[in-house]
């Protein structure tokens, strides 16, 4: 559902007068109780209360991505408006957006909304049991891992920048490692030696890159389930480097 442009440019000047000017830098303030921010936030609020409570009665997983595909715009102007100006305020509707973001793949909306609310020390809902650096990584992640070539290498690079000083479980980092080097394998697996951006050193050097990370995921945790897939990497890698070189064109 889309709102009209006059309302979604109100939106957003509303989401960035959300934090007061005297705010502290990098810590979230509560949202305005009164005026028109705080009452424009209050209609989102419920609005959002509506859809958790439909999503709630859905039992498809793939029937409740969809739902979240056309709910989100509702709340793009006002997160996006957020985001844009740092405002700053602990909003719901910014939290449980990144999510849905994630939830959808629409990564540059992730993304965004990722760093503004690391940057801005929000919190996240209690439903989600989970701070928030921890929550972007493992859900990108699992992202990466079920569905490979699904999160571009950009976007785990981008995530990796935003959780590196960050403080979490080392299985969540294994994830992302793992996420990691599926996303090389990927890559391995469509190398073209032809092509323009084909990579300097070619397949073995994309199979070694992903094993590398495998590596490292394994070393946070070894049950992370990489190492069949690290042995499986290595024998191709072997192959690779026993047969004979292309004869010249």
């Amino acid at each position: 559902m889309r709102i009209s442009p006059a309302q979604a440019s109100l939106q957003r000047k509303l989401a960035a007068a959300s934090r007061p000017d005297a705010a502290p830098a990098g810590r979230a303030v509560p949202m305005p109780t009164d005026g028109p921010v705080a009452s424009e936030y209050q209609l989102l609020l419920a609005a959002l209360g509506i859809d958790l409570n439909t999503l709630r009665n859905t039992q498809s997983t793939e029937r409740k991505i969809e739902a979240k595909r056309t709910m989100i715009e509702k709340y793009r102007a006002w997160v996006e408006g957020a985001a844009d100006a740092s405002a700053g305020a602990q909003d719901e509707i910014v939290s449980t957006m990144m999510v849905w973001a994630i939830d959808i793949n629409d990564w540059p909306l992730a993304l965004k909304l990722a760093e503004y609310v690391l940057l801005a020390g929000i919190n996240l809902p209690e439903r989600y049991n989970r701070a928030a650096a921890t929550l972007i990584a493992e859900e990108i992640a699992q992202v990466a891992i079920d569905a490979p070539g699904a999160v571009p290498l950009e976007v785990l690079n981008a995530v990796a920048d935003l959780v590196s000083d960050a403080d979490i479980f080392d299985q969540v980092r294994a994830k992302l490692e793992k996420a990691f080097g599926l996303a090389f394998k990927v890559r391995a697996d469509a190398f073209d030696p032809t092509a323009e951006s084909a990579v300097a050193g070619g397949k073995p050097a994309l199979l070694a890159a992903a094993i590398g990370h495998l590596d490292r995921a394994i070393a946070l945790h070894a049950g992370c389930g990489a190492k069949k897939i690290k042995q499986a990497m290595e024998a191709e890698l072997k192959k690779l480097a026993a047969s004979p070189a292309a004869p010249p064109a």
